[in-house]
């Protein structure tokens, strides 16, 4: 009887080595979330076939914790995401596509510089979809309490999607945070957006037929404005009152007409062409986030098209770096 006990102990020991606490607590997770997906309508079939091989990734909690976004100055983070290269590969890949993206643009009305700026941004116009196990990382992300309630939403979103054979379980390799295809979707994204454009009854955001025509759509429903500016760069005097400036995309506040901020910028004459009455705010991306950023520089005003953007990804640099790259584009087509 002792041996049998030591011989427990020993696997016991080995087990625990081989699976640590989160391994161990990611298991139990699984059991519970099952009985949730069940709840929500999901077929045991299905949850068996994806969730069999799900695995906690412990990468995915680093990059979660360590994004570009909320590090880079503003400055590093546009060159980077917009430099000649970038530019040069996103002409190449218009010339090549060039029929279906015009009518993309003329169909839903949203620019084609947009379309291609945000899938260079995104995966470098189709390179670079991302290789993680979306599954997983979205399962991790579902486990981990920081954003739980969000990631496990779009979990049960991915699993309906494949229940309704709306999209392949065995192509769910992506980003790290779980979007997908050639524009980055999440499940909510795809469940309110992506068409199949192309009529083959399977939604592919890895084809241009399908991954096009619904980041158009999902931009035409938030309310783009075509022909519309995004931002411009301002210098702003020292007297604007703190209260007006934006340091956080997760709202966008003290919105004004263009002319009330007027006496705040210095370089209030290079706007004389915008129509005054244009609503308008500020935002100063470095200030909270960089280390010994100043306070007003750099600085823009932001208008209705670039809040479209922060919808897309809530992140100021980004807005920024994607406009950029759309005006770039577009004086070289």
């Amino acid at each position: 009887m002792k041996q049998i006990s030591i011989f427990f102990l020993i696997f016991i020991l080995n087990f625990t080595n081989v699976y640590g606490d989160d391994d161990l607590n990611f298991i139990k997770w699984k059991n519970q979330f099952k009985k949730k997906a069940l709840s929500n309508n999901i077929s045991e079939e299905t949850i068996n076939l994806t969730m069999s091989n799900v695995k906690y990734l412990p990468k995915v909690i680093e990059y979660d914790r360590y994004q570009p976004e909320f590090y880079e100055d503003t400055k590093t983070y546009i060159s980077k995401r917009t430099s000649k290269q970038k530019l040069n590969n996103g002409i190449n890949f218009y010339l090549n596509n060039k029929i279906i993206i015009d009518n993309v643009e003329n169909e839903f009305s949203v620019e084609k510089e947009l379309l291609l700026a945000l899938m260079g941004i995104e995966t470098n116009f189709g390179k670079y979809v991302g290789k993680m196990d979306i599954l997983s990382s979205l399962a991790t992300l579902s486990f981990d309490k920081r954003r739980s309630e969000f990631f496990t939403k779009e979990l049960i979103l991915l699993l309906q999607l494949i229940d309704t054979n709306k999209i392949n379980y065995k192509t769910l390799y992506g980003s790290w945070a779980g979007a997908f295809g050639f524009f980055q979707f999440m499940p909510s994204t795809i469940t309110n957006y992506a068409i199949d454009h192309n009529k083959d009854n399977y939604i592919d955001l890895k084809n241009n037929e399908d991954a096009y025509p619904s980041a158009a759509n999902y931009l035409k429903k938030m309310g783009w404005k075509r022909e519309e500016p995004c931002f411009y760069k301002i210098e702003l005097k020292n007297n604007v009152p703190n209260k007006l400036l934006n340091v956080s995309a997760k709202k966008i506040h003290s919105k004004k007409k263009l002319k009330s901020f007027k006496k705040y910028i210095n370089n209030y004459s290079n706007l004389n062409f915008l129509d005054e009455n244009l609503s308008v705010a500020i935002i100063t991306p470095d200030r909270d986030i960089i280390p010994d950023a100043e306070t007003l520089n750099p600085a823009y005003i932001v208008f209705d098209n670039y809040e479209i953007i922060l919808k897309w990804n809530r992140s100021l640099r980004f807005a920024l770096a994607v406009c950029t790259l759309k005006d770039k584009i577009k004086n070289e087509i």
